[in-house]
């Protein structure tokens, strides 16, 4: 009996970490499944190490001892992935909202709406930390954390009042890191030898939109807040511009700015090129992109840039802003900005067409006044 008892006991240990290892396994979308199973899957798939195992194989950077540590003073790795690996989602975009003529929120004058209010005071550019991944058809090509917002220390308020923007490849960033971010036939790449043809099949550009990932999650440290930005899989782009050898890729998403910016959204806009180094020839030299630009910058629907003291506002808003898991859903809140910014684009050169004419023929209107006061 007491052999029986210890038999059972050693079985359930062995499920147990056989259970573990299998879990352990899993991406995070099938471990939340699973978690749903039974009870022991459930309390499994509540530790923190396996979480952490799933946040390491989806954003390499998470693999830091800085940012281990970071995601452990906000919730944990569990939290962090709940947080991020949903897809910012913002349907809320109606031309209705928008008014060029807007008045500022009650009780706030227009100097103040740009000014130093204690609201912009309790939001630090040193409170938001980006965490970024590049993935290439699986395989991680460029990873950068980036504590803080770069030149935002400016004594006399250059950050706050001129166009937000984050360029994570600049010139001295690459002298400081001594290496090129490159993928090559070896990554997956397809092999060109003549640019003529990548013309006319686009081969290579194909290639690249299909297996490119972006992750850019922005944690606000104070907040204990953290949300991905980015829309993982690339919006769109433009091949061979501005020079024949130049790859644009664009990601990015919708966000909230309710009662920050007139139009109540902004876009956030990624933006990562390549360009080509070495084209394959009978030399041994084989088809390789260089990563030369990954930036972000935040736009209202007008298409103007948003200034930093606005940005910080708009990125804290994001922090709380809907998610969602079906990238079908994230696609279509872009293709309802991207309509409804079409819309307004046609209302403004409507208006500008019939103000146009009105001049046209009030000054028609007055010529033929004078000529007759004048005869």
């Amino acid at each position: 009996m007491a052999m029986s008892v210890m038999e059972s006991e050693s079985m359930a240990i062995l499920c147990g970490d056989l259970f573990h290892d299998i879990l352990g396994r899993l991406d995070g979308t099938t471990l939340a499944t699973a978690a749903c199973v039974c009870a022991a899957f459930c309390s499994i798939s509540k530790q923190e190490k396996i979480w952490e195992n799933v946040c390491h194989s989806l954003w390499p950077c998470t693999n830091r001892d800085d940012v281990r540590s970071l995601i452990l003073s906000i919730g944990g790795y569990r939290k962090f992935y709940s947080d991020c690996f949903p897809l910012i989602v913002n349907k809320d975009v109606c031309l209705s909202h928008w008014d060029p003529y807007l008045d500022y929120p009650e009780g706030w004058a227009e100097a103040e709406y740009y000014g130093d209010l204690d609201v912009f005071k309790s939001i630090s550019p040193s409170d938001f930390v980006s965490i970024v991944d590049v993935i290439y058809k699986g395989k991680s090509i460029y990873s950068k954390v980036l504590w803080g917002i770069p030149d935002s220390d400016s004594i006399n308020g250059w950050f706050h009042n001129c166009p937000f923007r984050i360029d994570l490849l600049t010139n001295s960033d690459r002298e400081h890191d001594h290496h090129e971010v490159t993928l090559s036939v070896d990554d997956g790449l397809p092999s060109v030898t003549c640019f003529e043809r990548e013309r006319k099949d686009g081969k290579l550009w194909k290639e690249l939109c299909d297996g490119i990932r972006l992750s850019w999650i922005i944690v606000n440290k104070k907040l204990k807040q953290a949300a991905n930005i980015s829309s993982w899989i690339p919006l769109g782009g433009q091949r061979h511009w501005p020079t024949d050898r130049d790859f644009l890729i664009r990601f990015g998403s919708i966000l909230p700015a309710k009662d920050i910016l007139p139009c109540q959204v902004a876009e956030c806009i990624l933006v990562m090129k390549f360009q080509v180094a070495l084209i394959s020839d009978g030399e041994g030299n084989q088809t390789t992109l260089e990563l030369t630009e990954l930036s972000l910058q935040l736009e209202d629907m007008e298409g103007s840039h948003v200034n930093g003291r606005n940005s910080l506002l708009v990125l804290k808003e994001a922090l709380n802003c809907r998610r969602s898991k079906n990238y079908s859903e994230v696609l279509e809140s872009c293709h309802i900005y991207s309509k409804v910014q079409s819309e307004l684009k046609e209302e403004k050169m409507r208006n500008e067409s019939r103000l146009d004419r009105l001049c046209l023929l009030s000054g028609i209107a007055a010529f033929f006044s004078f000529c007759y006061y004048v005869l």
